[in-house]
């Protein structure tokens, strides 16, 4: 690893670095420096993060940054760290794991800059720290589509590549992705602390979220006017809201363990990641998943559980259960109504109809969907076009049982009766995105950037930012997959 030798020093940019994770103390974490990439290069940039940092114009381009994101010099103020957590894989303990490929750099303008894949740590257990260019592209660009759509996300600056070789189930190059989140900490930082029984710890951690994330918590008298429950609350609600999100959009995140789910409620840790092409709820998006605990239409379910974890963690603090259980408690509902609001938008409908059996009609749709494996973000973009034209032949092209479509339209058609369907185009039209991340756009950008040809990944980049938009230069991108992307196989490995 390389000594804090001469600091790179980021200048005429204002960015004042501060690192309040590492005051918390070494029983958090290992302080370390990333390991050098050698030849470094630009993959993908995100311009709008770089402003979000407070980077100023141009200076992302700079070699002198592609050297520190690299890993490969220090930057000034930074105090750079892998912090130890602990988490439940697949539904079963697994122990101390940790940062085994990410250093934390530190916070810059209030957020968290992270370097994924940046080498060897104390917690890489067999692993090499690396991560590989396929999967970083594949999680800069999800991590950006992500925010633009709207779902609560870690952000993602750029990709750093290199020659430099990675063994997984062939020989693959090596990569460093910088993440950016206001915070990293997990589920699984809970879990850690508490399956060791310090205690100490685990409540220095617990009010260092609540310090910092949650001070409402602090004084809510929501639950019995205790901060803890309070706490669990506020992240029961928040995953409730962004696993709504998920569900809607069609994302399946691939590996919920406990230590790949965010205390702020952020989709974090992008690996075997997909957005559905046919809508199917128990479609398993992860090969190594091979019990389906994490298909699609389980997510809801799984992130409830991985709650569970957290409020096990931290019972030690809120010391009554009756608390916690109603804390916990709160999620179907929030879910419920999240889940409900952003599919009624998706159908046009601007508000609610206590008249209208508006669940009904969307569980109707989706059984529609799935019987006949229609692809869901096509359905959806079609449908949109269809209120706004009245033409509804291009949504019919897409069923097999077109009767069911029709008497279903019907019901729709009724439901519509009354709203502006001009109005509820322009609804649909900004929450129903032409443009989502497919796999395989994913690996053509990966294979061209194998070559040393990252346009596709700017050209990825710039759609994705913008994933409502029409964008008639790339209108094949928007249309089904090839039947080559049902293959595509996405795993655990990185």
């Amino acid at each position: 690893m390389n000594s804090l030798s001469q600091p790179f020093q980021i200048s005429h940019t204002g960015l004042v670095w501060n690192n309040h994770f590492h005051r918390l103390g070494a029983d958090f974490f290992t302080a370390l420096a990333p390991q050098a990439l050698p030849a470094p290069y630009w993959v993908g940039r995100s311009e709008a993060v770089a402003e979000l940092l407070g980077l100023a114009p141009g200076q992302l381009a700079g070699d002198a940054l592609l050297e520190a994101l690299a890993g490969n010099q220090p930057i000034s103020g930074t105090q750079p760290l892998a912090s130890v957590y602990s988490g439940h894989q697949f539904g079963q303990w697994a122990g101390q794991l940790g940062d085994g490929r990410a250093c934390l750099l530190g916070e810059a303008n209030g957020l968290e800059v992270q370097l994924k894949g940046s080498g060897l740590t104390p917690y890489s257990r067999m692993g090499d720290g690396r991560a590989v260019l396929r999967s970083s592209i594949r999680e800069f660009l999800c991590s950006e589509a992500m925010h633009a759509l709207g779902i609560p996300t870690t952000r993602a600056l750029c990709v750093v590549g290199s020659d430099e070789e990675v063994a997984r189930e062939s020989l693959e190059t090596a990569a460093v992705v910088t993440r950016v989140a206001p915070s990293f900490i997990r589920f699984g930082h809970f879990e850690h602390f508490a399956a060791r029984n310090q205690l100490p710890q685990l409540k220095t951690l617990a009010d260092y979220v609540l310090a910092r994330y949650y001070p409402d918590c602090q004084t809510a008298a929501t639950l019995g006017a205790n901060p803890y429950a309070n706490l669990l609350l506020q992240v029961t609600e928040r995953t409730a809201v962004m696993v709504a999100h998920w569900q809607a959009v069609g994302f399946c995140h691939g590996v919920m363990n406990t230590d790949n789910m965010s205390i702020l409620g952020l989709t974090i840790d992008y690996g075997p990641f997909q957005f559905l092409d046919a809508y199917d709820p128990g479609h398993i998006c992860n090969h190594t998943d091979r019990g389906g605990r994490y298909a699609f239409g389980r997510q809801p379910d799984i992130a409830h559980w991985n709650l569970y974890a957290l409020a096990q963690a931290l019972m030690p603090l809120i010391e009554d259960q009756a608390l916690a259980l109603r804390a916990l408690d709160s999620f179907k509902p929030v879910f419920e109504r999240s889940w409900l609001q952003l599919m009624r938008a998706k159908l046009g409908l601007p508000e609610e109809n206590e008249d209208a059996d508006d669940r009904t009609l969307l569980h109707d749709l989706l059984a529609l969907l799935a019987q006949d494996r229609v692809d869901y973000s096509l359905f959806w973009r079609r449908l949109s076009q269809a209120v706004a034209s009245q033409q509804f032949a291009p949504v019919r092209d897409l069923f097999l049982d077109v009767a069911a479509w029709d008497v279903w339209q019907l019901r729709y058609g009724a439901r519509l009766a009354g709203v502006d369907p001009q109005q509820a185009a322009a609804l649909m039209l900004k929450t129903n995105p032409k443009y989502v991340l497919r796999n395989y756009l994913g690996e053509l950008a990966i294979k061209a950037a194998k070559g040393k040809d990252f346009l596709m990944v700017a050209n990825l980049l710039n759609l994705l930012e913008q994933p409502f938009d029409e964008h008639p230069a790339f209108e094949s991108y928007a249309g089904l997959p090839p039947d080559w992307a049902s293959h595509i196989e996405i795993s655990c490995s990185s």
